[in-house]
C-alpha cells in the first residue's frame, strides 16, 4: 500500500473520531481519577470522624446500641426489645454467692458496645468502687488516661476519673481506634498495659501475631477476665490479666485460679455469707475459647462469628453490628456449614442445655456449702469447735468450685465456645462442692450441730431489696434446670 493511501486513511479515522465526540456518542471511558480519601488524624478517637472514611461500618457500628429481636438467643437475650435482663433473678443462686460484691446487688446482661458505658452509669454505685480502673473496657479514652494518670488512673474514685474524659465522649463505649491504625484501618492491640503485658507472661511475640491472630486479639482486648488488685486500704492498684502459667491456645481455668488465689492482694471483695476474702472472674471469653476449642483448632477467629463478611449495597464489609451468630440468623455459621439455620440453631441450644442444667446444680451445690459455712461460723462463735483439717479442706474445696462457678457463669457463650471444656468444668465444680459439703457436714456433726439434710438457702434474703433501687427477684427471667424432670 502505498503510504499517501496509509496517511489518508489516517486522516479519516481522525476525522471520524472527532465527528463521533462532537455528537456525545460512542466515546471512551474517562481516565479512572483517584477518590481522595479521608485521612484520620492520630489521636483521633471520635468514631464519626472514622466514619467519615468508612461510612458503612460505622453505621453498623451504631446499630450497636439498638435493641435486638426477642426469641432468637435462648440464654443470651442482651437488649432483646429494650428489656434488661436481671442475671441474678435468671440464676439466684448467684445472688448468694455475690453477696457483699456489687455483682450480687445489681447484675444484668450486657446490651451491646454502644451502651457499655452508658450502662455503668445505670447499674448500682456499688459496682464502680474499684474506681478509674473499671473504665479499663469501657472507654476508648482508657489508654491515654492510664498513660496520664498513672497510678491516679487506678486507685482514684470512679467519677473523678470519668470527669477526665471530654464530656461530648464520656458515653462513649468501644470504638474504631480500640482495634484499627488511623492509616491504613489495620488491625492493633491499643491496650499494651493490660493485654500486651499478660501476651508476654505467656512468651507470646506481637510482632509475629498473624491477621488471623488479631481478629481475635483485638476482642481479648476486653473480652477476658481481669483482676484489680488492691492495697492495704483497699484502693486499686492495677489491672490485669491472670495468664501467668498459661500458653498460647492452652489457658485451663485451673492456671486462672491459682494465680487470682496466690496473693492476698488479688482478693477485692468479702463474701457475706462467708466471710471470705475473694477474687473474681469477668467475662472470660477469649480463655474458654482459645483452651483447644474445636473451633479454634480449626483457625476460626472471633471476627468470623461475631462479625461475619456481609454485603450492604455493592460493598463487601465486616458486619460491625457485633452479635451472636442466633441474633444473626446462623449468616456466620453457613459460611462453614452447610446445614439449614434451624438445624444449626438446633444443636447451640442442645449444647447449651445440657450446660445450664449442670450449672444449675453445681451452683445451687456450692451455695449450699456457702450456707455451710455460714452454719460452722455460728457455731465457732457459740464456742464449738470444728475440726481445723476438716475446715481448710473444705474451704479449699469451696473456693475451686465457686470459682469454676462464676468462670462459667461470666463466659457468655454458655458454653458454645468450648462445649467440652464448659461441662469439664462445670463438672469439677459439681465434684469440688459435694466433697466441701461432705467435709462440712463431717466436722459440724462431730462438734454436735445437728444439720438438716436439705439446707435452706433462704434466697428471698439475697435476692430481694438490693441496692439503691431495692430490686427485686422476677421470677419470668429466672432460667429452670432443662432436665431437672428427665
Amino acid at each position: 500500500m502505498k503510504k499517501t493511501t496509509k496517511k489518508r486513511m489516517k486522516q479519516s479515522a481522525v476525522l471520524a473520531l472527532m465527528a463521533t465526540l462532537a455528537l456525545g456518542v460512542g466515546c471512551a471511558p474517562e481516565k479512572a481519577t483517584p477518590v481522595k480519601t479521608v485521612q484520620i488524624a492520630d489521636g483521633v478517637i471520635d468514631p464519626a470522624q472514622w466514619g467519615k472514611a468508612w461510612p458503612v461500618e460505622y453505621d453498623m457500628w451504631k446499630k450497636t446500641g439498638e435493641p435486638t429481636p426477642a426469641g432468637k438467643s435462648k440464654y443470651k437475650k442482651g437488649n432483646d426489645g429494650g428489656v434488661t435482663y436481671d442475671k441474678l433473678s435468671e440464676f439466684p443462686f448467684l445472688a448468694l454467692l455475690f453477696n457483699g460484691w456489687g455483682f450480687g446487688v445489681e447484675y444484668n446482661e450486657p446490651r451491646g458496645h454502644l451502651n457499655m458505658r452508658k450502662d455503668q452509669s445505670l447499674v448500682d454505685p456499688s459496682r464502680i468502687k474499684a474506681g478509674g480502673a473499671c473504665l479499663t473496657c469501657k472507654t476508648p479514652y482508657a489508654v491515654q488516661l492510664e498513660q496520664k494518670m498513672g497510678k491516679d488512673y487506678y486507685a482514684k474514685p470512679y467519677n473523678d476519673v470519668l470527669a477526665e474524659i471530654p464530656k461530648e465522649h464520656q458515653d462513649l463505649g468501644v470504638a474504631c481506634i480500640d482495634c484499627h491504625d488511623n492509616k491504613d484501618m489495620s488491625l492493633k492491640i491499643s491496650r499494651g498495659f493490660t493485654l500486651s503485658k499478660a501476651l508476654k507472661t505467656m512468651g507470646v511475640d506481637e510482632t509475629k501475631l498473624t491477621h488471623q491472630d488479631k481478629r481475635s486479639l483485638v476482642c481479648a482486648q476486653c473480652h477476658v477476665t481481669y483482676s484489680i488488685p488492691k492495697d492495704a486500704d483497699m484502693k486499686s492498684v492495677d489491672v490485669f490479666f491472670p495468664w501467668e502459667g498459661s500458653k498460647w491456645g492452652q489457658m485451663p481455668v485451673e492456671n486462672i485460679i491459682k494465680k487470682i488465689r496466690s496473693d492476698a492482694s488479688y482478693g477485692e471483695w468479702k463474701q457475706s455469707v462467708t466471710g471470705f476474702k475473694m477474687a473474681f472472674i469477668r467475662h472470660p471469653e477469649f480463655e474458654m475459647y482459645s483452651n483447644n476449642s474445636v473451633h479454634w483448632q480449626a483457625g476460626v477467629s472471633c471476627a468470623d462469628c461475631h462479625m461475619p463478611y456481609t454485603k450492604v449495597g455493592s460493598q463487601k464489609a465486616s458486619d460491625h453490628r457485633v452479635m451472636s451468630p442466633l441474633k444473626n440468623d446462623m449468616k456466620a455459621c453457613q459460611q462453614c456449614h452447610t446445614e439449614t439455620p434451624e438445624w444449626l440453631k438446633e444443636q447451640v441450644f442442645a449444647i447449651q442445655d445440657r450446660a445450664v442444667s449442670i450449672f444449675i446444680r453445681s451452683g445451687y451445690a456450692t451455695a449450699t456449702v456457702a450456707k455451710l459455712f455460714e452454719m460452722a461460723h455460728k457455731a465457732q462463735a457459740e464456742g464449738k469447735e470444728i475440726n481445723k483439717d476438716l475446715y481448710a479442706q473444705a474451704k479449699d474445696h469451696y473456693e475451686e468450685a465457686f470459682y469454676r462457678v462464676i468462670f462459667f457463669g461470666a463466659e457468655n457463650s454458655v458454653g458454645f465456645h468450648n462445649p467440652t471444656e464448659a461441662m469439664r468444668i462445670l463438672g469439677d465444680a459439681a465434684l469440688r462442692a459435694g466433697q466441701a459439703e461432705a467435709l462440712l457436714r463431717q466436722g459440724l456433726t462431730a462438734a454436735g450441730v445437728a444439720v438438716p439434710a436439705k439446707i435452706d438457702l433462704e434466697l428471698p434474703k439475697y435476692l430481694n431489696n438490693r441496692g439503691e433501687r431495692k430490686l427485686m427477684f422476677n421470677q419470668e427471667q429466672e432460667f429452670k434446670d432443662p432436665f431437672a424432670a428427665k
